[in-house]
């Protein structure tokens, strides 16, 4: 009969190891699990006008924000999702229950590795859409960067002493060698599989944080620069200017720049003539005064509309806007024509206007 074998040295080496990561990274599990279920959980329980589409805070509303400095193409797919209704609500739904169930699961310590690749795998989504914001710091990079690395440092440690998944392993030991549980649960992996995967997760997490900051801030490869969308300053893009021989004024305006957090405001249009005369002029009280027809939204979540002050707009809008008349009866000579609109902070924004009918 023979004697059972002693585990191998290498085995109890990484058992221990694997014990003492959990242990050191039980406070990221922690912060990593409660940041995505805490984002998941005020939309499905504590507050669920999120996802009421008719709700002002209808999170379509912040999903249109990203779209002017979202990177990779991400601004197309956030264009084409609010033009197609069901999937966008299906993604918000599935987005929000990805963070409250693998927040959750992170703060048990159950499938642990698998919850951390999901929220590495959200990070990567909010680089792309929400980079760009924050008007001071980039606040939401910093927190995509953060929430990357935290999900890194899980996934090669996973969840440790003190976790659903050690639980787990007590009640059944022949899950330690099982590579599904190894993978997406928690089990020990060998030094030499957490060196190789430990190297490879470092160089991912370097080149991912050092480039996206330098794409939105430079100070690596280049000086220091606002990034290539402000998330600070409101800018309104302008094209498709049109005049016609009464002086009614048609163009297309693109919310482009600028914080999410308040709404930029046009105070003044003028329409300037050949040489530099102001022709017609809309102070706030006309623009205010427009009625609804004179805007046609791209979008039903942010939109221009007009404000108590003037137009209005939160970021991510776009819309044909019509200016009527100042004056029934205008007649205007021929020549070249400019519309300029003027923000309520000063900004200036300017357009070549071409003969409409």
């Amino acid at each position: 009969m023979s004697t059972p074998t002693a585990p191998t040295e290498s085995c109890t080496e990484s058992a221990g190891l694997w014990r003492q990561l959990g242990l050191a990274l039980l406070a990221v599990r922690f912060v990593q699990g409660w940041i995505y279920w805490g984002g998941g959980s005020r939309r499905f329980i504590y507050a669920p006008a999120k996802l009421d589409p008719h709700a002002p805070s209808w999170m379509a509303n912040k999903f249109q924000t990203a779209m002017p400095g979202a990177l990779l193409g991400m601004g197309h797919v956030v264009d084409y999702l609010l033009h197609h209704f069901a999937l966008l609500y299906a993604g918000v739904i599935l987005f929000s229950a990805a963070e409250l169930v693998f927040g959750l699961f992170l703060l048990l310590g159950f499938m642990t590795r698998l919850s951390a690749l999901v929220t590495i795998g959200l990070s990567v989504v909010l680089m792309l859409l929400f980079g760009w914001q924050g008007a001071t710091c980039i606040d939401e990079w910093t927190m995509a960067s953060a929430n990357f690395g935290m999900g890194v440092a899980l996934l090669l440690a996973g969840g440790g002493a003190w976790s659903l998944d050690a639980w787990l392993l007590k009640r059944r030991p022949s899950l330690a060698a099982a590579r599904w549980f190894q993978w997406f649960g928690s089990g020990p992996w060998p030094l030499e599989r957490l060196k190789r995967w430990s190297l490879i997760g470092i160089t991912v997490t370097a080149l991912f944080v050092v480039l996206t900051y330098n794409y939105y801030r430079g100070s690596v490869l280049t000086p220091f620069h606002g990034g290539p969308v402000s998330p600070a300053a409101h800018h309104v893009s302008l094209s498709a200017g049109q005049l016609t021989p009464g002086g009614m004024v048609r163009f297309s305006a693109y919310l482009d720049a600028g914080t999410p957090a308040a709404p930029a405001n046009v105070v003044r249009a003028d329409l300037i003539g050949p040489g530099g005369p102001i022709v017609e002029h809309w102070g706030s009280r006309a623009l205010a005064a427009l009625p609804a027809s004179a805007f046609v939204n791209d979008y039903p979540y942010n939109r221009f509309g007009a404000g108590y002050a003037g137009i209005t707009a939160k970021v991510g809008a776009r819309a044909t806007i019509t200016l009527p008349p100042v004056a029934p009866g205008l007649e205007l000579a021929a020549g070249r024509y400019r519309l300029v609109l003027h923000s309520v902070n000063g900004r200036v924004f300017e357009l070549a206007l071409t003969p409409g009918t």
